[in-house]
C-alpha cells in the first residue's frame, strides 16, 4: 500500500505500508480522488506545524472496500467521503459523551493521518455517502462549503442581510455561495481581476476591488448602513485592517483560514467600532448538512481552474504550491486521481 509521509519539512517520502485489519465499526476505504490544498502545502513547507512523521492530505473521496461489523448504513462499493475533522476523544466535552462540543478539533494531516496514500481505515463515522447527484469534485469541497455553513451559523444571519467577504479564492467564493444560498447578500473584495470575474459568473453580484472607493461602494450597496458583518479569508492577502471598515457599529468579524497567514490585529480596529472577533476553521459535524445543500445546487464549480491528474508527483506539485501561494492562480482545484 502506497503512503505519502511527511518525515520533517519538504521530506515527503513513499512508503509501503501494510493497511491495519478492520475492526467492528470500522470500514477500509479504497482513496480515489484527493484535492491538493493551500494546507496541505503549508503542511509541506513548515508553515502548518504538525509531528511528525504525518500523512498528509486533508480532502478526499473513496469507495469502500471492506466493512466491519456494526457499520450501519454502510456497505461494500458506497463512495464516500472521508471526513477532515474528527473529535480529539480527550477534553471534557468528549469524555462527557458530548463530543459535538469538542474543545479540540483534529484535522486530516496535522493533527491525524490524513489522505494521500492508498487505503483508510476508519471508523464508520468518520466516512460519509455520498449520493449520484454530487460529484467528486463537489465532494472534495464539502470542508469548505461546510466552515461557510459553520460561519452563516454562528452569525445567526437573516435573509436580507449585507456581509462582506474580504478574499474572493477557492475559500472565499465558497462562503459567499453559501451565504447566497441561505439569501444572505454577498459583498466580495478582491484585487484580483480574475477572482472577481469568477464571484461574478458564480452569480455574486457585489464585487469589488480594495481601493480608495471601496468604503463609498460598500455604503452604496448596503443604503448607508455598512455590512451586517464581514468575513476575512486568510488566503485573500488583503489587509486584515480592512474588515472593521465595511462593517456598522457593534457588528461582528470573521476570519477564516489558515492561522499562520494571519497578521497581527490592532487593538484599535476593534475598539473604534466596539466590533466582535471570532475565527472559523473547521467545519466539523456539517458534512451531512453541507451534503443536503450540494443537491440542492448550493455551490457551482463551474468556472473554477480545475487540473485532473492520474500520473503525479506529490513532491514536485506541492513543493510548486508551497512556493506559489501568494499567485494568482492560487485558486486552481488541482485533484490527484489515485485509481482509474
Amino acid at each position: 500500500m502506497e503512503n505519502w509521509i511527511l518525515t520533517s519539512v519538504e521530506n515527503l517520502v513513499k512508503e509501503d505500508t501494510v493497511s491495519a485489519p478492520v475492526e467492528a465499526g470500522q470500514v477500509k476505504v479504497k482513496v480515489t480522488h484527493l484535492l491538493i490544498s493551500d494546507f496541505d502545502a503549508m503542511l509541506f513547507s513548515g508553515g502548518v506545524p504538525a509531528e511528525y512523521p504525518k500523512t498528509i492530505g486533508r480532502f478526499a473521496v473513496g469507495m469502500i472496500t471492506e466493512v466491519g461489523e456494526d457499520c450501519y448504513g454502510l456497505e461494500k462499493g458506497a463512495r464516500v467521503y472521508l471526513k477532515s475533522t474528527r473529535s480529539c476523544g480527550k477534553c471534557l466535552a468528549c469524555k462527557s459523551g458530548k463530543s459535538d462540543n469538542c474543545e479540540e478539533i483534529k484535522i486530516a494531516g496535522k493533527d491525524f493521518d490524513g489522505f494521500l496514500r492508498d487505503f483508510v481505515v476508519c471508523n464508520y463515522n468518520d466516512v460519509a455517502v455520498l449520493p449520484d447527484a454530487v460529484d467528486n469534485l463537489h465532494a472534495l469541497c464539502i470542508e469548505t462549503a461546510g466552515i461557510a455553513e459553520n460561519i452563516y451559523d454562528k452569525l445567526n444571519l437573516s435573509a436580507g442581510q449585507r456581509v462582506a467577504v474580504v478574499g474572493s479564492d477557492f475559500t472565499g467564493n465558497i462562503i459567499a455561495q453559501v451565504l447566497q444560498y441561505h439569501k444572505v447578500i454577498p459583498i466580495v473584495i478582491d484585487n484580483n481581476p480574475g477572482n472577481l470575474e469568477k464571484a461574478k459568473k458564480c452569480g455574486i453580484y457585489y464585487s469589488f476591488t480594495a481601493d480608495d472607493d471601496l468604503v463609498s461602494n460598500v455604503m452604496d450597496a448596503t443604503s448607508g448602513e455598512m455590512c451586517a458583518a464581514a468575513i476575512y479569508s486568510s488566503a485573500s492577502k488583503l489587509p486584515i485592517s480592512l474588515p472593521p471598515r465595511l462593517v456598522g457599529k457593534k457588528k461582528t468579524v470573521v476570519l477564516t483560514g489558515i492561522p499562520s497567514q494571519l497578521t497581527t490585529l490592532k487593538a484599535r480596529d476593534i475598539l473604534d467600532k466596539d466590533l466582535t472577533y471570532f475565527s472559523v476553521s473547521d467545519a466539523y459535524g456539517y458534512s451531512d448538512a453541507v451534503i443536503n445543500m450540494l443537491l440542492h445546487g448550493a455551490v457551482n464549480l463551474d468556472y473554477f481552474d480545475k487540473e485532473v491528474i492520474s500520473e503525479y508527483d506529490p513532491v514536485a506539485i506541492l513543493k510548486d504550491r508551497s512556493e506559489n501561494l501568494s499567485s494568482s492562480n492560487r485558486g486552481k482545484m488541482t485533484i490527484l486521481k489515485m485509481i482509474l
